[in-house]
């Protein structure tokens, strides 16, 4: 099932896009040239290359992955992060050492600084031997997720509103939590996005820091978090950990 956009999202607490779906990882055996959800390899762009590089020291970001935004047509969001002793960019999401782009028909984020022609960093490794890097690419399968984690997400999202004061109250929640997902409302480690309306909530993230993990990405062992505009031309991102 298609996530849609609900028409009815005034910002990052609420759920713009159904079904939420749960991203699941596959092994690319080949690269992948397709525009299809992915972590890793070389993006596929729609609008040609348009790489972001760090605001202060022009080093190219390092390309994390493209996540398809729903809606009418295809686009995809692209996302990069800065990484410096092993600790990504992006707990300010308007410092241009996170960016995620957005094509066709994308708006470059004001903050962010694109890299002349033919610019190209590295992409999406992870740890091999003796620390060795080691080139991943990986399919995100957008899987549905089983009612009772679906529920159980939406319940911690009305608590956290309850505590902002922008619901009623409720009791604290004890079901389960997933760490990557697409769509429905999103869940803040601190209960508060770092975004505010009319950026509406696209897809969470979690790092994988160590040794064993399918990929490398620091948030602190915490998580990331996309955002696009209500007309789904320009995206925001942030990570943050408890």
């Amino acid at each position: 099932m298609t996530m849609r956009p609900t028409g009815r999202a005034d910002g990052p607490y609420d759920a713009a896009f159904l079904p939420r779906q749960q991203m699941c990882l596959r092994a690319a055996e080949r690269p992948i040239s397709e525009p299809l959800a992915k972590l890793g390899g070389q993006p596929v762009w729609l609008d040609g290359p348009a790489w972001p590089v760090n605001p202060s020291t022009g080093d190219p970001l390092v390309f994390a992955g493209q996540f398809p935004v729903p809606g009418d047509g295809l686009r995809l969001a692209y996302l990069f992060v800065d990484e410096e002793d092993r600790i990504m960019g992006g707990t300010d999401p308007e410092a241009g050492d996170a960016v995620l782009l957005v094509q066709p028909d994308g708006r470059t984020p004001p903050f962010a600084v694109i890299g002349p022609p033919g610019t190209q960093g590295r992409t999406l490794w992870r740890w091999g031997p003796d620390e060795s890097e080691i080139p991943v690419e990986w399919h995100v399968d957008l899987q549905p997720v089983s009612p009772d984690i679906d529920r159980s997400i939406d319940d911690q999202a009305a608590f956290e509103r309850s505590l902002r004061s922008e619901g009623p109250a409720v009791s604290v929640p004890n079901g389960e939590d997933l760490h990557d997902y697409m769509g429905g409302a999103a869940c803040y480690p601190n209960f508060f996005a770092r975004v505010e309306a009319p950026w509406q909530f696209l897809f969470k993230i979690s790092d994988a820091p160590d040794d064993g993990d399918p990929y490398f990405l620091d948030f602190g062992y915490g998580y990331g978090y996309g955002f696009v505009s209500p007309d789904r031309r320009e995206g925001r991102f942030f990570w943050e950990c408890s």
